[in-house]
């Protein structure tokens, strides 16, 4: 087996379990300081515990890692767990400012948190539901 038939996953080039446990953490309070992410807080229960919870076991198995969302939550269907909500240009890019300063923050390959950054800018414009 050569070197191009091993994929490395974006679990792995991020540092595995322990950054995405950092990610979510900074992510999360990002939402809890910043003045421009107080659209996308008002979305949330005021304990944010279970869901930074869900979101580490989100991304664990989204970006390649255990499978650790889908066994207990069934497929994220992602649109539709968000459908209560609006979301629209302002609350994707305030949750935006809020992941890109903890990818700033705990991602320490610069390649690696490019590629993640695209993927979840990706998946952040297809949340919006509403002009």
């Amino acid at each position: 087996m050569t070197s191009t038939d091993v994929s490395t996953s974006m679990f792995e080039r991020i540092g595995g379990s322990a950054t995405i446990d950092r990610l979510v953490e900074s992510f999360y309070d990002r939402m809890d300081r910043l003045p421009e992410a107080k659209v996308i807080r008002a979305m949330h229960a005021d304990d944010l515990g279970l869901i930074r919870d869900v979101l580490k076991r989100y991304l664990t198995e989204w970006t390649g890692g255990p499978r650790l969302y889908t066994p207990e939550k069934g497929h994220p269907r992602l649109r539709q767990r968000h459908i209560g909500f609006a979301i629209g240009d302002a609350e994707r890019d305030a949750w935006m400012l809020c992941m890109r300063g903890a990818m700033e923050e705990t991602i320490t390959d610069s390649a690696a948190r490019q590629d993640l950054d695209k993927a979840i800018s990706d998946l952040a414009d297809w949340m919006r539901n509403r002009q």
